[in-house]
């Protein structure tokens, strides 16, 4: 439900499958009523002035997991919350407005501007008052240290990311001691989602300090906020106001997040535990709707649900196999079951770039991606796995044809349902499916992040930079998977990628990565559900957030109206 403005891990994994069609008296309940999804841009914060709201007062959001990797740099960092909490209480450079287009905050940027094209130079003016908590000024080192981490020329340096960054060929001081001068090598048009967060130079200039000085705990901050206590027995971490700030003050006095299984979410929101809840789910909404301090807002976020398959281990590593797969699974039949009981239309999503309601979407679908069990079954003969009657799993050099489903014990009833539909789907045509679950706080960083499954459903969200999604498709260099964490990649696509990240042209742009999409659903990349729409329920009186969309949430500015 949060907003990360970092195409990350979601943590909060895909909400997906749901089957029931009676309310809570047993009767049958009506269809609903379909209506379109909203614009790219559209969203509802109950957007308020802040002379509208109370000075004061704590804000209780809920996480899926305690959080593990404040440097949203580093591989472990790129769960979701920890996105955002980063990006709360480190330098926010940029804030997307609800088009998802970057503008520079003012707190940190007095301005940030291309002044030369070839090559193509970037020169960014500091706020003469931003300041790290341990009172160091930030600087031009700040931006150099982060290049030198995230460029890929040292591989100890464990990179999430590294596009853009190894497009850059120097970063030095700018006109004076708050000006940072960026020259690219190559052309970068999104210069403006590099160094955001940025993190400061003495805490991240080695591999050690990188990879491990942010484990768990944030040691400097920068922001309206900073980190007053973690709990990790009681599970919350709590967000202060930063009496150091120079900014403009923020209104609450706390925001704390909790962690909390998605299944409990409902009823803490209706106990006020909690001060936003998900009300996608038809279970949860009809309750959550009946709350008279309920305020159910709609928004349209980028926001993808599929299942990863893992080409890295196993049966997957065919690519016959993957093929098979997507053939075999019926995703209408997933999404028609999702929408059931939904105001929204769900379309179908057939790019790993682009949503269905944004520019650039385009049907790059293969022959494989249309339910055909036939085919499904053909291509695992070709693949050599033999038929071995009806009901049992398919063998080939006498091991039968069985793959993990790995599940987080913390998520929803909805996600264990599409997991036990694709259990049956693939058993029909011979392929053995072991649902496994494992802890919540493990989900990410011992089993997704590293590979350590053959099929897994998760959500990339807030890709509004499309060259953000370039380590999801990228092939991994040794143990670094980026986030391609199935492995599945082409020197082809690498190429196309790279040569859609260094184009200015915007249509040229869109071109490179459509072929680029192409290619990845031939190979079997993952397999596309849908767009998830954006339904949420705050609090009423709860202003400037709720369902964001594509926008940043602007944490000075949100609280409680009068």
């Amino acid at each position: 439900m949060r907003r990360t403005t970092l195409i990350a891990l979601a943590a909060a994994v895909s909400a997906t499958l749901t089957v029931s069609a009676c309310d809570s008296s047993g009767t049958d309940a009506k269809p609903a009523a379909k209506e379109a999804a909203p614009a790219v841009d559209g969203q509802s914060t109950n957007a308020q002035p802040v002379s509208a709201l109370k000075q004061g007062g704590s804000v209780k959001i809920a996480i899926d997991q305690w959080i593990t990797q404040y440097n949203v740099n580093q591989v472990d960092g790129q769960q979701g919350d920890a996105a955002e909490i980063a990006r709360t209480v480190l330098p926010h450079l940029f804030y997307a407005d609800a088009k998802g287009v970057g503008q520079p905050n003012t707190a940190f940027l007095v301005s940030a501007k291309v002044v030369s094209t070839s090559p193509q130079v970037v020169e960014y003016q500091l706020a003469p008052k931003a300041k790290w908590s341990d009172g160091t000024p930030l600087g031009w080192k700040d931006f150099e240290a982060q290049w030198k981490a995230l460029n890929g020329s040292d591989k100890a340096y464990e990179a999430a990311d590294t596009s853009g960054y190894d497009q850059i060929a120097k970063v030095e001081q700018g006109a004076d001691e708050h000006g940072v001068k960026v020259t690219f090598d190559k052309p970068y048009a999104d210069w403006t989602r590099l160094f955001d967060p940025l993190y400061p130079a003495a805490y991240i200039d080695t591999p050690e300090k990188f990879n491990k000085g942010w484990g768990e705990k944030a040691p400097v901050t920068s922001g309206a906020f900073k980190i007053g206590a973690y709990d990790k027995t009681a599970q919350t971490i709590t967000l202060v106001p930063d009496p150091q700030w120079w900014g403009d003050k923020p209104v609450l006095d706390s925001i704390v997040y909790r962690v909390l299984d998605r299944s409990a979410r409902t009823e803490a929101f209706l106990n006020k535990e909690l001060d936003e809840a998900p009300a996608l789910l038809p279970e949860d909404y009809k309750r959550l709707v009946k709350d008279p301090t309920a305020d159910i807002r709609r928004g349209a976020r980028w926001d993808e649900v599929h299942i990863t398959l893992n080409a890295g281990r196993g049966p997957l590593q065919d690519v016959k196999v993957r093929n098979a797969l997507q053939a075999a699974i019926d995703r209408k039949g997933i999404n028609a079951s999702f929408a059931k009981d939904l105001s929204f239309e769900l379309k179908p999503l057939n790019s790993h770039f682009f949503m269905p309601n944004q520019a650039g979407y385009k049907d790059n679908s293969s022959e494989f991606d249309t339910y055909d069990p036939a085919k499904a079954g053909k291509l695992l003969e070709e693949a050599g796995w033999k038929d071995a009657g009806q009901g049992k799993p398919r063998t080939k050099d006498g091991k039968e044809l069985a793959l993990d489903y790995t599940l987080s014990a913390g998520g929803s009833s909805s996600q264990e349902d599409q997991a036990q539909l694709v259990q049956q789907q693939l058993g029909a045509v011979g392929v053995k499916v072991n649902i496994n679950k494992v802890p919540a706080n493990d989900y990410f960083n011992k089993f997704v992040n590293t590979g350590n499954f053959d099929l897994v459903s998760f959500r990339n969200v807030d890709a509004a930079y499309t060259s953000k999604l370039i380590p999801v498709f990228q092939q991994p260099q040794g143990a670094n998977l980026f986030q391609n964490f199935g492995s599945v990649g082409s020197p082809r696509i690498d190429d196309l990628l790279k040569r859609a990240g260094q184009t200015t042209d915007h249509a040229e742009a869109l071109t490179l990565y459509n072929e680029a999409d192409v290619e990845i659903f031939k190979l079997g990349h993952s397999i596309e559900l849908y767009q998830r729409p954006e339904i949420v329920a705050a609090r009423k009186g709860l202003a400037n957030d709720g369902a964001v969309g594509l926008s940043d949430v602007d944490y000075t500015k949100v609280g409680w109206q009068k």
